[in-house]
């Protein structure tokens, strides 16, 4: 159940930063009809490569183990483009912001996420 809920944390934290990036930069774009494989791509390529980016920092260079969600962020966006037509991103400076503001935005709604669930929750519980 903590594995299903914690996929799902990612999938809404990614999804919203996605949204942030592609409405904060013009060269980055969105479509609605690909929209959810676009997201679901990312989200995979997230899971996936995280623990591998964390295992070669920590051993080969434990300096970089902070920026190691930041390269995560850039190559899952690198991943999701060439896998889904949902996403599109052009030019190099867009790139590397659009990594920062996933990145940015996707801790921020990971951080802040649950804190709306559970307020819900524990609103919904009071009102019984």
């Amino acid at each position: 159940m903590r594995l299903i809920l914690s996929v799902l944390l990612q999938l809404v934290a990614n999804a919203i930063a996605l949204v942030v990036a592609a409405a904060i930069l013009e060269n980055m774009s969105l479509d609605v009809s690909g929209f959810f494989i676009a997201v679901g791509v990312f989200t995979l390529i997230s899971i996936i490569v995280s623990p591998m980016i964390r295992q070669a920092a920590i051993r080969k260079s434990p300096a970089i183990l902070g920026s190691s969600a930041l390269i995560v962020s850039l190559l899952a966006l690198i991943g999701t483009v060439i896998i889904s037509d949902g996403m599109q991103i052009r030019g190099l400076s867009t790139w590397v912001l659009a990594a920062v503001i996933v990145w940015f935005a996707g801790m921020v709604a990971t951080f802040l996420l649950p804190f709306v669930i559970f307020k819900r929750l524990r609103e919904t519980k009071a009102a019984r």
